[in-house]
C-alpha cells in the first residue's frame, strides 16, 4: 500500500532520486554548454543582481566576482574615482544581463553588462568615467572604441583639458626593451610652462606622481606594453596630454 501523498504511484523515495538524477543531468547539460561555449568564444549570457561594487569597473554579484571588459575606471584617489563608481552603484540590487567571457588571473569574471538593453561599459566610456582597455579586441571593440572618441570630443570626465593643456610635449616614449623589465623604457617629456605636479598612468594600473619642470627624462620597466598602450598625464584640474600607440 502506497503512502499518503504519494505522486503518480511513486513512492516518496522514487520521486527523490527523480529530482536527483534530473538535477544532476540539468547541471551537466549546463556544464557542457558553459565548457562547449568558451572552446568556441561564444558569449555566455546569464541574469543576476549586483550585491555590491567594488570601484568603477568591478563589482560582486550571485555568481561571484567580475570586472567589466574594455574599460578601466579611475584608480582610488584618482580623478573621476567617485563618480565612476557611483555610477556604477546605480545598478546595486538590480537584475543585470551579463555577458560572460571569460576569467581573468584573479579568477574574476569578464564581462559586458546590460540593464534595460543598454550596455553599461558602453555608457561608462560615454560619460567620460574610463578609458578604453583591451587586450584583445572582440565583436563589442568598434563600438567601445567609437564610444570613448564622443567623450573626448566633448572633452567630458577624465577627458577634460586642464589649464595646463598644450604645456607639456612628448618628445619620446621608448617603450621597446632590448630585455623585457629591465628598466630600459624611457619617457622623455618638456614642460615648458611653469612647473606642475602631474600624474602619469599607462592603459593598467601603473600610476606615477611626478613633477615637471622643463626636460624631464625618466626610466621604466614593465610599464608600457609593446603591442599597443596608451600614456595619460593629469593634474589636478584635468588632462594635460594623451598619447595612444
Amino acid at each position: 500500500m502506497k503512502k499518503r501523498g504519494d505522486l503518480f504511484g511513486l513512492s516518496r523515495k522514487e520521486i527523490i532520486r527523480i529530482l536527483i538524477f534530473l538535477l544532476v543531468v540539468n547541471n551537466l547539460v549546463l556544464f557542457a554548454y558553459t565548457y562547449t561555449a568558451s572552446l568556441t568564444g561564444k558569449a555566455i549570457f546569464e541574469y543576476a543582481n549586483i550585491t555590491r561594487v567594488i570601484d568603477g569597473d568591478t563589482f560582486e554579484y550571485e555568481l561571484g566576482k567580475a570586472r567589466l571588459l574594455g574599460v578601466n575606471t579611475p584608480e582610488k584617489n584618482q580623478l573621476y574615482y567617485d563618480e565612476a563608481k557611483d555610477f556604477l552603484s546605480e545598478f546595486e540590487g538590480k537584475q543585470i544581463k551579463i555577458e560572460k567571457k571569460d576569467k581573468d588571473k584573479y579568477e574574476r569574471d569578464l564581462v559586458y553588462v546590460y540593464f534595460n538593453d543598454e550596455l553599461i561599459n558602453k555608457e561608462i566610456l560615454e560619460k567620460g568615467l574610463g578609458s578604453l582597455y583591451y587586450y584583445e579586441k572582440d565583436n563589442h571593440f568598434n563600438e567601445m572604441k567609437r564610444a570613448e572618441e564622443n567623450a573626448r570630443n566633448e572633452e567630458i570626465g577624465v577627458w577634460k583639458k586642464s589649464s595646463n593643456f598644450g604645456c607639456v610635449k612628448l618628445i619620446e616614449l621608448k617603450y621597446e626593451e632590448n630585455e623585457r623589465c629591465n628598466n630600459e623604457e624611457q619617457l622623455i617629456l618638456f614642460n615648458k610652462c611653469e612647473k606642475i605636479q602631474a600624474v602619469l598612468k599607462d592603459d593598467a594600473t601603473h600610476i606615477f606622481n611626478i613633477n615637471l619642470n622643463g626636460m624631464f627624462v625618466q626610466n621604466f620597466s614593465c610599464n608600457w606594453n609593446n603591442d599597443g598602450d596608451s600614456l595619460y598625464l593629469w593634474d589636478k584640474d584635468g588632462l594635460i596630454l594623451f598619447y595612444r600607440y
